[in-house]
């Protein structure tokens, strides 16, 4: 039977890689990756710096195919990641098929943790239920994009006795009702930040977190939202592409 683990591999420092992570990195025969393009390059070089930095026996090798994308523009934001994780679907079958051996280790490693905001064990239980591919799988947390932030932020996730919701800028952007004091957004795009009626909310920015291209900004909404859209839009210009998350208290 072919074995597959999922690894969670931190936000982004080589650092944040629990003892399990390394434990199961030395299992793996065979690591997908899924290249995204010149300009995230840098996703794929944290990859191979982790197996270099904490793999005993280089034995291991890479299996390397072309990353789906979404399509984007004005289209059913639906319908549009369903097709994309058909494709992602059909590429990961191929490479546990074609890369994999009955009796071998293969591995995804995936940004932060596979359970937060990410399609890998979705895709690989729909893979499974198709029957077209047969395998066992194990799932390896990490260390999230939002533990990162609130450890750069030096805060706590909550208020005392008060509950956290973790949401998306489309959400946010789309007026989105909640009680919740503490408010983590992810995945977004718009600056949807904006859309907060009270000025005096907090807000803890933070982007590509864990790098050596981290950016934090943190205050009042009336305050630093602008120079946020500013900074995030000069950055994703310099890398071409941006990864950030921000917390939201009310005041």
């Amino acid at each position: 039977m072919k074995q597959l683990l999922v690894i969670g591999i931190g936000a982004g420092n080589p650092d944040y890689i629990t003892m399990q992570a390394v434990k199961a990195l030395n299992r793996v025969d065979v690591f997908f990756l899924l290249d995204k393009g010149q300009s995230k390059d840098k996703l794929i070089d944290l990859r191979r710096e982790i197996c270099e930095r904490y793999i005993s026996d280089p034995a291991y090798r890479f299996a390397e195919a072309a990353s789906p994308e979404r399509e984007r523009g004005d289209v059913d934001y639906n319908a549009s990641v369903d097709e994309l994780n058909g494709a992602k679907q059909a590429t990961f079958e191929r490479l546990i098929n074609e890369e994999l051996s009955d009796g071998q280790c293969g591995g995804f490693l995936v940004w932060g943790d596979p359970a937060l905001y990410d399609s890998t064990l979705r895709i690989l239980q729909a893979i499974l239920d198709s029957g077209r591919c047969q395998f066992e799988f194990e799932v390896i947390p990490g260390i999230t994009s939002v533990q990162a932030l609130a450890a750069r932020h030096k805060v706590p996730l909550n208020s005392i006795g008060r509950s956290v919701e973790i949401t998306t800028g489309r959400r946010l952007a789309a007026g989105q009702v909640s009680d919740a004091d503490s408010l983590v957004v992810m995945l977004d795009a718009e600056d949807s930040y904006h859309h907060v009626a009270d000025p005096q909310t907090a807000i803890y920015w933070g982007a590509y977190l864990g790098t050596a291209d981290e950016i934090l900004i943190s205050g009042k909404l009336g305050d630093v939202a602008d120079e946020i859209e500013r900074v995030r839009k000069a950055a994703r210009a310099e890398h071409g592409w941006i990864m950030d998350t921000y917390l939201l208290r009310k005041s």
